[in-house]
């Protein structure tokens, strides 16, 4: 069975899709602008477990998920559209209600205006579909296509914290409190819609993907995506410091190189030493290189090819 990369590669070539293969398709607008849009689907039990997240978090998370695919493009979001189907018994609830609550209150943050979507009932889980559409100067939108050889690899913030968050609420921990940090970058996480807009506005970044897989499987798409290699090296990885509290060192390290739904951004560029404001944490935790479709892991002397092993949903 294929995966669903796989999958979507074969579509690619079988129907000559070009607008697929970035964080969003890139369609023109006018003279001066183009239009980035995005799509995303959250299934219940596959992507949120409603015992673990109120209304108010999964409508943020709803929205935060596409959002951080537009700053993946370096782009400005503007609209969107949703489109939930809920079951009876949480339409009564008015459990979507307060879905939109929190929809709302990021989406103020963001000045995103809410232009459509739909509204249906389902006899199982639910479902929620969110489109994203944003605005990028002409040309200017950053792909997954750009990286080259000599290019230097970024993180920005913290990694692992999401997956953390995950494996604390599969335990059955408690989620208020001190571990409360940790388990809202999983439930509410945070797009780096302002970096993304600052990376293309100074035109340093050759390459962008947004940390949704994980960090492992999505410098995997960019390699791909560009015909590169890479080189990362452990001690550099910015690994979540709330980690340590509940994991070990080995656990925290896997959490921040293979977890998903951090939702920082990965890219690269040509300059080694970036100045940007205090307040926006960025890491340099490697290289591009020329050895296509190889990651090497440097772990002081030790050098392994590195094996994606982010989230995949088949």
């Amino acid at each position: 069975m294929p995966t669903e990369f796989e999958f979507i590669q074969n579509l690619k070539q079988k129907y000559g899709l070009r607008h697929v293969g970035d964080d969003c398709a890139v369609l023109p607008k006018d003279a001066s602008t183009e239009q980035v849009v995005t799509a995303d689907m959250l299934v219940e039990n596959v992507d949120f477990r409603l015992g673990w997240t109120t209304p108010e978090s999964l409508g943020h998370k709803a929205l935060a998920v596409s959002l951080s695919d537009v700053a993946a493009m370096g782009a400005e979001p503007k609209w969107a559209m949703v489109s939930i189907a809920a079951p009876e018994s949480l339409w009564k609830a008015g459990f979507v209600e307060r879905f939109y609550e929190g929809w709302f209150e990021l989406a103020h943050k963001y000045g995103v205006d809410l232009v459509g979507g739909d509204v249906s009932g389902t006899p199982d889980g639910l479902v929620i579909d969110s489109i994203v559409g944003g605005e990028v100067p002409r040309g200017k939108a950053v792909l997954r296509s750009g990286a080259r050889p000599g290019d230097s690899i970024y993180v920005s913030g913290s990694l692992g914290g999401a997956a953390g968050g995950l494996a604390l609420l599969e335990r059955g921990v408690d989620v208020s409190g001190n571990n409360a940090l940790i388990i809202e970058k999983q439930l509410k996480p945070r797009p780096q819609v302002e970096l993304g807009k600052l990376l293309q506005q100074l035109q340093i970044a050759t390459s962008i993907i947004d940390i949704s897989d994980g960090l492992s499987s999505d410098l995997a798409h960019i390699c791909e995506s560009s015909g590169v290699g890479a080189r990362i090296y452990a001690e550099r990885l910015p690994i979540n410091k709330d980690l340590q509290t509940f994991f070990s060192n080995n656990e925290a390290f896997l959490m921040a190189l293979n977890g998903g739904e951090d939702f920082e951004l990965i890219f690269t560029s040509r300059e080694k030493n970036i100045l940007l404001p205090e307040s926006v944490q960025i890491t340099r935790i490697g290289e591009v290189t020329a050895n296509v479709g190889n990651i090497e892991l440097i772990d002081g002397e030790k050098s392994t090819i590195l094996v994606p092993k982010g989230y995949r949903h088949f």
